[in-house]
């Protein structure tokens, strides 16, 4: 319900679609839609999502047209876990990534540069001993004004873009569980 809360906090930075994404023992769920935050999730929907990590995003679309395909997190399950993706910003080689992505065979659902970015996650995930050391891959090959947070079944990651433009912010809820956001309202609500 954290997760409800914070987005609930932060409904301003994103009116036309919602998500959450929760890990309750390496297995993880999403609940995504078009709307409000209170109109895509109710007490039923939040009580189904029982998690120890959580990630969830508003969206206010800048690249790809308003849709539940274009909602974040966008979750996969892919040869070596699931993983959970929320991302904040634009990728200016989004559009050649997506390109080399599709002539080697991969198929898109979306029309937003977040399921670019992971596509590239999941790609250098099968090169790399760790899901950090895949998303540091990740960081070298796009471009642009990022924030994201990536879950996978054990662990919770948060990057930016190397210059910082978009915001990512950190809290500590409770003296130990880590929070993140793009404003400290979802802290402050906390």
């Amino acid at each position: 319900h954290d997760a409800y809360t914070a987005l609930f906090a932060l409904q301003h930075r994103g009116q036309e679609a919602c998500g959450i994404a929760v890990n309750n023992n390496g297995v993880i769920k999403c609940h995504k839609d078009i709307g409000l935050v209170n109109e895509v999730f109710n007490q039923e929907i939040l009580d189904g999502m029982p998690g120890t990590i959580a990630v969830g995003h508003v969206r206010y679309s800048t690249t790809g047209h308003p849709s539940r395909e274009n909602a974040q997190p966008v979750c996969i399950t892919h040869c070596k876990g699931n993983l959970a993706i929320t991302h904040n910003g634009n990728l200016v080689n989004a559009g050649k990534l997506r390109r080399q992505i599709e002539l080697s065979g991969g198929i898109f659902r979306s029309s937003n540069d977040t399921e670019v970015l992971v596509y590239t996650i999941v790609k250098e995930r099968l090169k790399c001993a760790s899901i950090e050391e895949a998303v540091l891959s990740t960081m070298k090959r796009i471009e642009g004004a990022y924030s994201l947070v990536v879950m996978s079944p054990r662990k919770l990651i948060a990057a930016r873009d190397p210059h910082g433009f978009r915001p990512l912010c950190i809290g500590l809820l409770d003296g130990d569980c880590y929070v993140f956001a793009s404003e400290t309202c979802a802290l402050d609500a906390l």
